[in-house]
């Protein structure tokens, strides 16, 4: 618990006995903890924290801001949050680790919104030799990187570290590449680097779950779909007023609103269910990274992956 909770930032406590959502608040709701990163893509989570949507909804949700990479899935394992959100290729490998992990469906995709950003200087990816990474779809998405541009990974130093610490090992010249999302992206841009492509550019796509334990979503299944109903209908205001959402990430997590309009496009916001095709694309993540030997055994999908949740609790 303490090195769960040393990794979480502006947390309002980190007390697990009162935040699962058997407690109530003050007005009679149940309560429950919000594990997620600090960027636009969790915008439709601000917007609805903001416009008091989950609490219209009947339900008292915390927000727990984490660093991003798998903090937030971790965060739920270690039981300060009960609903993490993080992407496939982050959750699956920690799937591996705590079987009772569950993604309950897809609220966002894109292609788009992780960047290569390569120092100045650096003009060919075959002129790389130490790249930082975050975890799950930051090493992911850094060893596909590497492949699609003929380089064995081991051939590269991959230094994983925090995005907040990434574009200054850029400008300090102590890494030659990353791949991120914003605002680290273009924090790189402006500090000694270049923006030099999408991840789509090299066939990688990733999808953000809704994720829970199974100890605490078996007895809070309705309030599990309360909460993604009101995430799935954010999502609509995102996408019909970028402008609202990006004042809403200003005032949760002091994102400039200028940015944040400027990416919002670069991200599909839709709620959905999982489905067939998101089992043979999480099986391919899965065996990328059991080839690349950064995962020793798969996690069971047809389990960890709840196929109809959605439909039947949050549509």
């Amino acid at each position: 618990m303490t090195v769960a909770c040393a990794a979480l930032l502006l947390t309002t406590a980190c007390t697990a006995g009162t935040t699962d959502s058997t407690g109530v608040s003050a007005a009679g709701k149940p309560t429950v903890r919000l594990a997620l990163g600090v960027d636009a893509s969790y915008a439709p989570i601000y917007l609805a924290v903001e416009r008091g949507m989950f609490a219209d909804a009947g339900v008292n949700v915390e927000l727990v801001k984490t660093e991003g990479g798998p903090a937030a899935s971790e965060a739920v394992t270690a039981g300060t949050a009960q609903i993490g959100l993080n992407s496939d290729s982050t959750a699956l490998p920690l799937m591996v680790t705590n079987p009772d992990l569950r993604a309950l469906g897809v609220f966002q995709t894109s292609d788009r919104y992780l960047k290569v950003v390569l120092r100045d200087g650096i003009d060919s990816p075959k002129q790389i030799r130490t790249m930082a990474s975050i975890g799950g779809l930051g090493l992911y998405s850094t060893h596909r990187y590497l492949l699609h541009n003929g380089i064995d990974p081991d051939s590269v130093k991959i230094v994983e570290s925090s995005p907040p610490e990434i574009p200054g090992l850029l400008e300090q010249g102590s890494i030659d590449a990353y791949i991120l999302y914003e605002p680290w992206a273009t924090r790189g841009d402006e500090g000694g680097g270049h923006i030099a492509g999408r991840i789509g550019d090299f066939g990688v796509r990733y999808v953000q779950w809704l994720l829970a334990d199974q100890s605490w979503l078996k007895d809070n299944e309705e309030v599990a779909g309360k909460i993604f109903k009101v995430v799935a209908e954010a999502d609509k205001l995102v996408t019909s007023d970028p402008a609202a959402a990006a004042k809403a990430s200003n005032a949760q997590v002091k994102l400039p609103e200028d940015q944040t309009v400027k990416v919002l496009p670069e991200i599909t916001f839709a709620a959905r269910g999982i489905t067939d095709s998101d089992l043979t694309e999480s099986k391919k993540i899965v065996d990328f990274f059991l080839q690349q030997k950064l995962l020793k055994k798969s996690p069971d999908l047809d389990t960890t992956l709840l196929k109809g949740w959605y439909e039947q609790h949050a549509k």
